[in-house]
């Protein structure tokens, strides 16, 4: 199933699914809310005793997450590590700082309706919110420094290893191989449209394996990550604009500390949002880099050596890898992310590899800014 066509389903009873969690207090409203690409995510507000509650609903889109019950137990084990971490660090406010899955009330983080829709909920973290666009260093420097301190706590989450909820989800590799396929199926006609777009990524196909590779010979380690780093999976205080808490935890998974860091970058110092038309618009911001590895530095004192060398080139690669991955779901006819109108995954990967085409310009101004950060 599509992505559009989960938007065009009938609304849920919302009364009687919100019933089905161990919620206080009595339904009021659902209403939409939030910018993501893959879930279906509504504000509840429900009534305690004259007091409005508000919760997280959620349908997780069983069609990119195969295994929503694998997905939630990763889910349950890293908030309880992060509750368990922060406690010990003396910090007061957890319900803020770390999300509270709520239970269904026969049992288990999940529940599956009679449509078969996978649905969740969790405490709405008041007095913070997003932003889909960068607005100041300060939020960036504040984002990036909640996602390394949310690698940091989660470096000793005991054995067993996490689900992988999407295997292989920045395998640079197996992108390329998976775009290559598209491109030669071209099942939608659309690759001679995309043809400019497909040259750009040929021209650094020879990117994709390098950090692969190095993980494979054992020089970068393999880490407990969030593998969606964006500046909107981090609520800031309404009040402060410190960070609050990391959210969007579908892709927590093991993986390269690199890939978060990458994501950042391809994020944070964009100077548009990603699906921008004006390409005249799209560039890399190097002041936001710089308030970027500031913040992540700041707290990301795991980092070995050869992780720290190959910080500026993550930014390049993920973008790539993005971009590819938009181009792919354009050519197989957008399957995977959600649209609003055509060519919309088209116009995302050209800004991706705008970017790509920025970030190659800056690159030796972003090392030595590492550099910097590192002294």
């Amino acid at each position: 199933m599509s992505n559009e066509q989960t938007d065009k389903q009938a609304a849920p009873d919302f009364a009687a699914l919100v019933d089905l969690f161990a919620i206080t207090g009595d339904f009021v409203s659902a209403v939409r809310h939030g910018s993501g690409h893959i879930n279906d995510t509504y504000k509840v507000t429900c009534d305690l005793a004259g007091q409005p509650v508000h919760y997280i609903l959620q349908r997780i889109n069983h069609t990119i997450f195969k295994d929503p019950a694998a997905l939630m137990e990763n889910i349950q084990r890293v908030t309880a590590h992060l509750r368990t971490k922060l406690q010990a660090a003396g910090v007061s406010d957890l319900a803020r700082r770390a999300l509270t899955v709520i239970p269904a009330r026969a049992g288990g983080p999940v529940l599956r309706d009679a449509a078969g829709q996978w649905w969740r909920m969790y405490v709405f973290v008041e007095r913070a919110r997003t932003f889909d666009k960068v607005e100041t260093e300060q939020q960036v420097c504040e984002a990036a420094r909640a996602f390394a301190q949310f690698q940091c706590l989660l470096a000793d989450l005991p054995a067993p290893r996490l689900h992988d909820t999407i295997p292989n989800f920045h395998n640079a590799v197996l992108r390329l191989a998976t775009l290559r396929d598209a491109i030669a199926q071209d099942p939608h006609g659309r690759a001679g449209g995309a043809a400019a777009e497909i040259a750009f990524v040929e021209q650094r196909a020879a990117m994709c394996a390098r950090l692969v590779e190095r993980h494979r010979c054992g020089e970068l380690p393999e880490r407990i990550t969030h593998n969606d780093t964006k500046l909107n999976n981090v609520m800031l205080d309404e009040q402060t604009n410190a960070a609050v808490c990391v959210i969007d935890l579908d892709t927590v998974m093991p993986g390269l500390a690199l890939y978060d860091f990458g994501d950042m970058v391809r994020t944070a110092t964009a100077a548009a949002l990603e699906d921008e038309r004006d390409l005249a618009k799209v560039f890399s911001r190097p002041e936001m880099f710089a308030a970027l590895a500031r913040g992540y530095l700041s707290e990301a004192k795991f980092l070995t050596a050869a992780e720290r060398e190959e910080l500026v080139f993550s930014g390049r690669l993920i973008t790539l890898v993005i971009g590819i991955r938009f181009l792919t779901d354009h050519l197989l006819g957008d399957v995977y992310f959600k649209i609003h109108r055509p060519g919309h995954n088209l116009d995302r990967c050209r800004t991706q590899f705008k970017m790509v085409a920025s970030l190659e310009n800056q690159s030796e101004a972003m090392e030595q800014i590492v550099k910097d950060c590192l002294k």
